[in-house]
C-alpha cells in the first residue's frame, strides 16, 4: 500500500511512519523536511505535493498547529492558527487529495481530545478539533468509489508530557497512538473518530 504521511516529523508522526513502513510504502512529508515538504495553509502547496506524490492508497494527516491561551487573552492570531492550519489545512488536504486517492483508499485526519475533556486555556484548540470530527463524520456521507475518511483523536502523548516535565502516567505512548492510525487505514470504518486513549488499539 502506498501511504502519504503528512506531518511525519512530529512525535506521533514518527511513530506512525515506523509502524506502517514495515509492510507499506510510506512517503514522509513534513513542513521543513522529509521526502516532500508542504505548507498545509497553502492550497497551492498542497496541490504541488499531490502532483509530486502521484496516486496513493491512503492519505494520513498528523499535521495541524494549535494555540493555547486564556479566553480573554488569546489574540485573534491564535484562533486564526487553529482555523487556518489545524482545521482548513486538513480540510483542504481532503478536498484536493480525493482526486489523487485510489479507489477504495482512505484518508485519516488528526483531531484531539480537547473538546471531549475541556480544560482552561484550550478553547481555540477545542473548537478546532471538534470541527475536524464533525467534518469527517459528514464528509464520509459523500465519498464515492469505496473511499473512506476517519479521524484519530489522541489524548496527551506520554513523550510530549515528559518533554513538558509533567506526570505522563495519564498519557498514551506515541507507538500506541500509531496503532489507531493503522486501524483507520487498514479497516473498513468510514466517518469514525478513533479515540486514542490509554493503550494500543484493540480490535472490537
Amino acid at each position: 500500500m502506498k501511504i502519504l504521511a503528512i506531518g511525519a516529523n512530529g512525535i506521533i508522526g514518527k511513530a506512525m511512519v515506523e509502524n506502517l513502513q514495515k509492510d507499506n510504502e510510506v512517503i514522509a512529508v513534513g513542513h521543513s523536511h522529509g521526502d516532500f515538504i508542504v505548507d498545509i495553509e497553502s492550497k497551492e502547496s498542497i496541490l504541488a505535493l499531490y502532483k509530486k506524490a502521484g496516486k496513493v492508497d491512503a492519505i494520513v494527516s498528523m499535521a495541524g498547529n494549535g494555540e493555547m491561551g486564556s479566553l480573554q487573552e488569546m489574540p485573534d492570531a491564535g484562533y486564526a492558527t487553529v482555523l487556518n492550519n489545524k482545521l482548513m489545512g486538513q480540510v483542504n488536504l481532503v478536498r484536493i487529495g480525493l482526486e489523487y486517492l485510489n479507489e477504495g483508499g482512505s484518508i485519516t485526519l488528526t483531531s484531539g481530545q480537547a473538546s471531549n475533556h475541556p480544560m482552561p486555556g484550550t478553547a481555540a484548540i477545542a473548537m478546532g478539533v471538534a470541527a475536524v470530527n464533525a467534518f469527517v463524520a459528514t464528509a464520509a456521507l459523500e465519498l464515492t468509489e469505496g473511499k473512506k475518511i476517519n479521524a484519530v483523536s489522541p489524548s496527551m502523548v506520554k513523550e510530549t508530557m515528559e518533554q513538558w516535565g509533567i506526570d505522563s502516567r495519564s498519557g498514551i505512548a506515541a507507538s500506541d497512538v500509531a496503532t489507531y492510525y493503522r486501524a483507520s487505514i487498514m479497516g473498513e470504518a468510514n466517518g469514525k473518530v478513533f479515540d486514542a486513549m490509554g493503550e494500543a488499539y484493540v480490535t472490537a
